[in-house]
């Protein structure tokens, strides 16, 4: 297994803070109902959403064949600085 880091940087007219709750904090609720074509669901199966919580994203039917879920585990979620680290 590798370790793969991923740094993702761009320019929006929408604030950071306001882009870092909408997609790491609200992602939950947001991302199934913005893409229902790829994703069916996104909920928290152990924990409160913080360090430590595992995540369950389940795929859309017509996502592809193969692809019902995927699930990864929150390392580190810092608000203040809008990081974020998960392992799949």
């Amino acid at each position: 297994m590798a370790v793969v880091t991923f740094t993702d940087e761009f320019t929006s007219s929408v604030a950071a803070k306001k882009l870092f709750t909408a997609l790491i904090l609200d992602a939950d609720n947001l991302i199934p109902k913005l893409m229902p074509q790829a994703f069916k669901s996104i909920e928290t199966i152990q924990g409160n959403g913080g360090p430590g919580s595992i995540k369950k994203m389940t795929f859309a039917e017509d996502a592809g064949p193969g692809l019902t879920h995927v699930k990864h585990r929150i390392d580190a979620l810092d608000e203040e600085k809008m990081t974020y680290s998960y392992t799949r």
